[in-house]
């Protein structure tokens, strides 16, 4: 099944500024290593077909609780094309890098360093991680800055479980999160596009709303190389980029950490990246989406469809000035 994509978009109007100025320099890199060969010349938003190369069917989870489903039929989308459309730049900065170039990404052993003010700091395996957890699915909409969504069945479980594990002190304001830095497995980090490694932050009470959960599985199997394998965040009413992958550390601070895409280019992202159609990403409008498997474009819908949920953690905040 075709899935159709607007044709009059290029990629310098979708990518970011610095990112897509730096597309040169990355290909030339990624031609000297041999590593992405031919895989770089995907506009941002070039056709997602159902014959696209997702990932391959991995192993399945033991345990899932299911029924927890968005409050609207919004239509699932397929594994094909959440294993092969993805922002994941460690990997490459097209949409379709991820998927060829994370093959061979080792996720076992994996281990999680707890920091900062908490009094359980220290190693965990992944396993430790899991321990213990109903994994449970969440579908939830997953909402990107460069105005493409899709319906994701994540399988995971509350990141406040984890917190709690961790015993944050009264000083703990924030959470913060970083992403694995491995240049030998990662070709996108080989050149400066991001500062690295990736990081994210939350609000304590961000991270803590049952919404928020710690992801090991896509469907009911094993999270994909692609999609943040094997921890990664879910925080469905905020923009993609909140939502970190391969987790290797979790910090606990006083002060709101500055995240990735904020060092980046402070002019267009902020530390919130809650969803607010009312808020114009400096190059383009949020007001509307196209959902992949679509055509036609959707209004957006303010924290996502989530506002129910989540508006009051926001009580008092402009959002407008808080993006």
């Amino acid at each position: 099944m075709l899935i159709k994509q607007a044709s009059d978009i290029r990629s310098s109007e979708i990518t970011d500024k610095k990112v897509y100025l730096n597309r040169r320099e990355f290909i030339r890199a990624a031609a000297i290593t041999g590593a992405a060969a031919g895989l770089l010349g995907a506009e941002a938003l070039a056709p997602v077909s159902a014959a696209a190369k997702g990932a391959p069917h991995g192993r399945k989870l033991a345990t899932i609780k299911k029924g927890f489903a968005l409050n609207a039929p919004d239509k699932v989308n397929a594994w094909e094309d959440i294993t092969s459309y993805n922002n994941y730049y460690e990997f490459g900065s097209d949409k379709s890098d991820p998927a060829e170039m994370a093959r061979n990404f080792k996720t076992e052993p994996w281990t999680v360093t707890i920091d900062g003010e908490c009094n359980k700091k220290g190693v965990m395996n992944l396993e430790d991680v899991l321990k213990g957890e109903t994994l449970e699915e969440r579908v939830y909409r997953h909402r990107c800055v460069e105005a493409w969504s899709m319906i994701i069945p994540w399988v995971g479980f509350p990141l406040a479980n984890f917190i709690k594990r961790c015993e944050p002190t009264s000083k703990a304001k924030y959470v913060e999160f970083y992403t694995l830095y491995d240049p030998k497995q990662m070709p996108g980090t080989r050149v400066p596009v991001l500062r690295w490694p990736y990081v994210e932050g939350l609000r304590m009470d961000e991270a803590m709303h049952p919404l928020t959960i710690l992801v090991a599985g896509l469907y009911d199997e094993v999270l994909p190389n692609q999609d943040g394998a094997p921890l990664r965040l879910a925080v469905p009413w905020k923009y993609g980029f909140k939502h970190i992958k391969s987790i290797v550390k979790v910090r606990f601070v006083e002060r709101q950490p500055l995240n990735t895409w904020q060092q980046q280019a402070p002019d267009e992202y902020g530390f919130y990246a809650n969803v607010n159609p009312g808020v114009d990403h400096p190059r383009w409008s949020q007001n509307t989406e196209r959902r992949i498997g679509e055509f036609l474009r959707r209004k957006t819908v303010m924290f996502n469809g989530y506002g129910d949920q989540v508006a009051s953690l926001y009580t008092g905040l402009d959002l407008r000035r808080n993006y």
